[in-house]
């Protein structure tokens, strides 16, 4: 039997995407509970638009937090990923950096602070240690795709690093060095996160401030997170690096007292099932049986049901804003106000959108659909809207919605399907840590199980999380080969 065509299998795709999502709809969870949300929207529109200016030196000292916390957890994290990526084309390396990024930040966060307290090594490991496996991937499949020629014309007994400094990394250093740009400014949204439980980030008078409605208050450490991202290109310089580096490692020292005791509890009788602790190894099974019923199917069955739903809210989202960015649709106010709009959309961490959608609309999963959407559309518009600025027309071609249907839309669909599909990947771990939120994800039984100090449940979840997404990477990766999409989709 003939093998489908890549256009006919693309289709095929996207209507089974398209229908697994409109099964989602019976579990998912959409009503809004607030009984006026337009004032409450009213308010935080009048405290964006009327900001009251904090004290200068809290808000300096919250904003050097968040880019010394992602410099050095970026930094880190790229080292770390450059020596695995040495190995990559090694199944074991794979698995290791697939394993390390299907934790989210948060998620490290909240394990790094019962081991190291809320200090600075506890922030940076928690953004270095998922990034490492990121960089590996990224660093890796760059080294397998370069041009195989310089290295064929190499005596065969050169030594593995000295091909990784003379050969590999000549070749791949401009997309490394773009994409490493690219994955701190992740790196700043994973910063400001980190304040939502602790940590002294611009996040941390976010949540106060917001949770308390004061959102004057919270609109100064909005715009300055805002600022710090939208102008990343100007002052992120590669001759600047180093100085920038040396900055955050003096104003926060990755230092930390190590209790050596709570450390070896931690590993040898908190995290080791409770049955097993008390020596009942036949109880073990309706243990992790409870568990299972409990809360792993259920926190499967929302994270998916809210992770699907939340593509199809993105791809929408996506193909609509596309255009407005382009000079062959609208004039220049519309572009420009349309460019502001995703700028300050995928500036804007999921989960904060998330939270300030929660106080807008209540507990429930339309505000974390909305949130996830808002932010993965922006950016799939972007990068969409720029290939269209790229494409070569006909002079006669045609205007308007012809165009779009006819021209920019078929021509540029395969790269719409690859960076769908691996911001899916990013959907099924940032949907995950959205239960720490309240919504009944994975997420929220990880977050409980720490809250009651249930050590050995949170890991036995945590384990099951990063299952998850190693599988849904494995299978989007399939996908991705079938269709013969470009995996370098990926470095954007």
């Amino acid at each position: 039997m003939a093998r489908p065509q890549p256009a006919r299998a693309m289709v095929r795709s996207s209507l089974l995407f398209v229908l697994l999502a409109l099964l989602c709809l019976p579990w998912a969870e959409l009503s809004i509970t607030v009984l006026d949300p337009w004032r409450e929207l009213a308010r935080l529109g009048a405290g964006l638009l009327l900001p009251t200016l904090p004290q200068a030196s809290t808000l300096f000292v919250a904003t050097v937090n968040t880019l010394a916390f992602a410099l050095q957890g970026v930094a880190l994290g790229a080292v770390l990923g450059l020596l695995l990526a040495a190995g990559y084309r090694s199944a074991a390396i794979r698995r290791l950096a697939a394993a390390l990024r299907a934790v989210h930040e948060l998620f490290w966060a909240l394990l790094f602070i019962q081991l190291l307290g809320l200090t600075a090594p506890a922030g940076v490991l928690a953004i270095a240690l998922p990034y490492a496996g990121t960089f590996a991937k990224i660093y890796g499949e760059l080294f397998e795709e370069a041009d195989p020629a310089p290295e064929q014309a190499l005596a065969p007994d050169l030594g593995h690093w000295s091909r990784l400094l003379y050969l590999q990394l000549p070749l791949c250093w401009r997309q490394m060095a773009t994409y490493t740009g690219y994955r701190l400014e992740c790196g700043i949204r994973s910063s400001a996160v980190l304040g939502f439980i602790g940590l002294p980030t611009l996040g941390y008078h976010l949540e106060s401030l917001l949770r308390q409605g004061f959102y004057s208050e919270a609109a100064s450490y909005f715009y300055a997170l805002v600022l710090i991202i939208a102008t990343i290109k100007w002052w992120l310089k590669p001759h600047l690096v180093p100085l920038y580096l040396l900055s955050a490692l003096l104003w926060l020292p990755p230092l930390a007292g190590l209790n050596w005791t709570l450390m070896v509890r931690f590993f040898t009788e908190d995290i080791i099932p409770a049955p097993l602790r008390a020596g009942d190894w036949a109880g073990l099974w309706p243990w992790l049986l409870g568990l299972w019923h409990g809360q792993i199917v259920p926190g499967l069955l929302n994270t998916l049901v809210l992770a699907l739903l939340a593509l199809m809210v993105t791809a929408l989202l996506a193909l609509l804003w596309f255009p407005a960015i382009s000079h062959r649709f609208g004039n220049p106010l519309t572009r420009i106000m349309s460019h502001g709009w995703l700028v300050l959309m995928r500036s804007l961490p999921e989960y904060l959108l998330a939270f300030i959608g929660m106080l807008l609309l209540g507990p429930g999963m339309l505000p974390a659909i909305l949130a996830l959407s808002l932010h993965n559309g922006a950016i799939i518009a972007h990068l969409l809207g720029h290939h269209l600025n790229t494409l070569v027309l006909r002079e006669d071609a045609v205007r308007g919605v012809n165009l779009y249907c006819f021209e920019a839309l078929p021509r540029l669909y395969r790269a719409f399907m690859a960076y769908s599909l691996y911001r899916f990947e990013n959907l099924i771990r940032e949907t995950a840590i959205l239960g720490m939120l309240g919504i009944p994800t994975l997420g929220f039984f990880i977050d409980s199980a720490f809250s009651e100090f249930r050590f050995d449940r949170a890991m036995v979840l945590l384990l099951v999380c990063a299952g998850l997404n190693v599988l849904v990477d494995a299978l989007a990766r399939r996908l991705r080969r079938r269709l013969h999409l470009n995996s370098q989709a990926e470095v954007l």
